[in-house]
């Protein structure tokens, strides 16, 4: 379910240049990415959704689970933003370390969910 669902999303957002098939030539996409500010709203109106359902699905056992959520929230909201509004990355080198490091972001998120508790 993963990988189809994930289709239907970048079909939204990707110029045409998703193929259906491996093997066919045909390429969809609706372009959402050419309207920067619809790019945005969608994506940061799914983010907050995200975010909702997390929090009202867990509670905080301690500071770590509140505080340690919040901080890694600005953190990611911030990236976003220099991510989207800032200029590309210098090197392909660049992107690689950058990629890299989003498995810290993983690790921290685990490290603040093993604070908080289901409700």
């Amino acid at each position: 379910m993963l990988v189809p669902s994930h289709w239907v999303l970048d079909f939204v957002v990707h110029r045409p240049d998703l193929p259906l098939t491996p093997w066919g030539d045909e390429r969809y996409g609706l372009g959402l990415w050419n309207l920067i500010p619809a790019t945005l709203a969608v994506e940061l109106v799914l983010f907050a959704a995200g975010v909702w359902i997390y929090v009202t699905a867990t509670n905080a056992r301690d500071r770590v689970g509140s505080l340690g959520l919040a901080g890694l929230l600005v953190f990611m909201l911030v990236g976003y933003a220099g991510a989207a509004l800032g200029p590309p990355p210098p090197t392909a080198s660049a992107i690689s370390w950058a990629d890299m490091g989003q498995w810290l972001v993983v690790l921290w998120a685990a490290y603040i969910d093993q604070h908080r508790s289901q409700r």
